[in-house]
């Protein structure tokens, strides 16, 4: 028996799946962002997937698949080969808010993918227009009660992570406020500035500029403690919602059914990428944060997110066809 065991064995190791396991890669691995070229997403896909591929010894080519708030890409995904050599690149739009707004999206968050690693994070700031009466968060909320639905608030557009981020923190403060949704954040921040719409919740990035240059008064900024770049900023956290947290993150997946081998040396692979020196700055220069966690690590987050916006988007009764 322990003769036949020993044969079956080396049988195993000898068969070509395993061997296709121990030379991974041996050729180019496709990285499937689910969003248009030049966005965050596209960036910090280009920026990991380059260094992954000098680590891993083959090319990461990124693939734009767009469509349907990320999910097309992210279809796409889940319906690859399990071996590896196409994986996507997952957000919380993806994983988080999609799978509660779409009644019949094509895949599930957790059953259909293999997490690999969350490459990066950035947060998110709540920001008014100088005019605004308010100068800090509490009296941002006691204004907002003392005024239910008389003030809007600008987002990227409607059922995104940023509107839904606002109505979320809403919900927490018994607040109402119009959603006014652009097709964007550089529109959305365009009138804010402008003061047609008193508020906005926007990513880090791209609401920056304007806080430095007075533009715009940041009030809270999302995360587990306080940007460098706008270190007097408090977090939510500091003044109060301790359970608030509304960060943008990306996130390498593959197909579920990946072998664990393949998993982990991508794993290993896009970690060091992302907290190469270099790449880090690249990254930092668009507002995210390297992270590189684990499989493990990452599975966590994405069933936490998964939860997390089931209860605001069902409280708030939104769908999206």
């Amino acid at each position: 028996m322990k003769a036949f065991n020993a044969i079956a064995l080396g049988l195993a190791l000898c068969s070509p799946w395993a061997a296709a396991q121990a030379d991974f890669p041996d050729r180019p691995i496709t990285l499937i962002v689910p969003f248009p070229a030049g966005g965050p997403t596209d960036i910090v896909g280009r920026v990991a997937a380059a260094k992954a591929g000098e680590i891993l010894g083959q090319q990461v080519v990124v693939e734009n698949r767009t469509g349907a708030s990320g999910t097309i890409g992210m279809a796409a995904t889940a319906r690859a080969k399990p071996d590896g050599y196409t994986i996507g690149l997952a957000t919380v739009s993806t994983h988080g808010t999609a799978p509660h707004l779409f009644p019949k999206l094509a895949y599930d968050p957790v059953r259909d993918f293999t997490p690999i690693s969350n490459l990066v994070t950035s947060p998110n700031i709540l920001a008014v227009n100088p005019s605004h009466p308010a100068r800090d968060l509490a009296g941002f909320v006691a204004h907002v009660r003392a005024n239910p639905g008389k003030e809007g608030y600008a987002n990227a557009g409607a059922g995104g992570v940023n509107d839904l981020g606002m109505i979320w923190f809403l919900q927490l403060i018994d607040g109402k406020m119009n959603s006014i949704s652009y097709r964007g954040s550089a529109p959305a921040l365009t009138d804010t500035v402008a003061g047609v719409v008193p508020v906005i919740f926007d990513n880090f990035p791209s609401t920056l500029p304007y806080v430095k240059s007075g533009h715009l008064r940041a009030l809270a900024i999302t995360g587990t403690a306080r940007n460098a770049r706008l270190p007097d900023l408090p977090t939510f956290a500091e003044q109060g919602y301790k359970d608030y947290d509304v960060t943008a993150w990306y996130g390498v997946v593959a197909p579920a059914g990946v072998p664990d081998a393949v998993r982990d040396k991508l794993a290993a692979a896009f970690a060091q990428a992302v907290r190469d020196p270099a790449t880090a700055a690249k990254m930092e220069e668009t507002g995210a944060f390297p992270l590189g966690n684990t499989p493990q690590e990452f599975a966590r987050q994405i069933e936490t997110e998964r939860d997390r916006w089931k209860v605001v988007i069902d409280k708030a009764g939104i769908k999206l066809q």
